[in-house]
């Protein structure tokens, strides 16, 4: 190892302090000023942005994320090549950094003083992306649950009545999906195209989080909208504005009850790494694990803290 010594696992692989380590030895190696670093997000990853430099570091949360690292600095320079408004990988700067054998990427700052993003936002940047007509090299195809496995394998604190439970939704998805017969052409898609994903600036939205960008079928990233109209706690009203910008409704096709069931499971797998870790996930885990495995279709979720 580099970088960070001495860590105790018995907090989980990606406690506070070392991730308050990772994002010193970064600054430093960069020459950037970590002072007033703060946490923007940590669920799948462990975003922060660095006021003083100008940046913003995402450490990848799980070997799930660290695999597909590659992946999304290809798919954010060919966003770029392309002209649509998303994140930006910092210029300048070789790419990613390995520390304390955990994967950093750095990334430009979004100045975000724009009006908040909305569902007619998400529509229209979804338009732009599925209307270009190649691909970033190596895209991989749409293999949704080999990183939902990957995560599963990877759990920190997971019951084994609770793994086998997931594992066995796995299956029983995995037979679903082989059936499904799709209407909208195939492509690339940004894999995970919620409103949550758009960082609002004074251009507009941009679109950010690549990890399950690949090429398979529309309908997919029309999904996470629609789920989230039902599922989560005062539905905002945003799937009526992203049908209505991207002009296709999902939830008329027959298979959509298969991709809501899906993105439930994801939305349940992707912080079994760092259950641990971020102990302030567990209750809204607990919550979602409950519903999905009763298939209480009714119950509202929240946002994990």
């Amino acid at each position: 190892m580099n970088g960070v010594a001495g860590h105790d696992y018995r907090q989980g692989r990606m406690s506070r302090a070392r991730l308050a380590a990772i994002v010193a030895t970064a600054s430093q190696r960069l020459d950037a000023d970590p002072t007033g670093a703060e946490l923007v997000k940590f669920t799948n990853n462990a975003v922060f942005r660095l006021p003083q430099a100008g940046i913003v570091l995402r450490i990848a949360g799980s070997t799930t994320m660290r695999q597909r690292v590659p992946k999304v600095l290809c798919m954010a320079h060919w966003l770029a090549k392309h002209g649509i408004p998303a994140v930006r990988p910092h210029p300048g700067i070789q790419q990613p950094l390995l520390i304390d054998d955990q994967i950093v990427t750095i990334w430009q700052t979004v100045a975000t003083t724009g009006p908040a993003a909305t569902g007619a936002d998400l529509g229209r940047l979804l338009r732009r992306l599925h209307a270009v007509d190649d691909a970033p090299p190596s895209l991989p195809a749409w293999d949704p649950l080999a990183p939902i496995r990957s995560r599963l394998a990877d759990a920190e604190d997971l019951p084994p009545p609770d793994l086998t439970f997931l594992l066995t939704v796995c299956d029983d998805l995995e037979a679903a999906l082989a059936g499904l017969r799709y209407v909208l052409p195939p492509g690339v898609i940004h894999g995970d195209a919620t409103v949550a994903n758009l960082i609002p600036s004074p251009d507009g939205p941009v679109l950010c989080d690549f990890d399950g960008s690949a090429f398979g079928p529309r309908e997919w990233d029309l999904t996470p909208v629609a789920v989230g109209q039902v599922r989560f706690v005062g539905g905002s009203g945003n799937h009526r504005l992203f049908v209505q910008a991207y002009g296709h409704d999902v939830t008329g096709w027959s298979g959509f009850p298969v991709l809501r069931r899906l993105r439930e499971l994801q939305l349940v797998a992707s912080v079994v790494p760092v259950l641990r870790s971020n102990p302030s996930l567990r209750p809204q885990w607990r919550h979602r694990f409950d519903t999905l495995r009763t298939e209480d279709k009714a119950a509202q979720w929240k946002p994990y803290a």
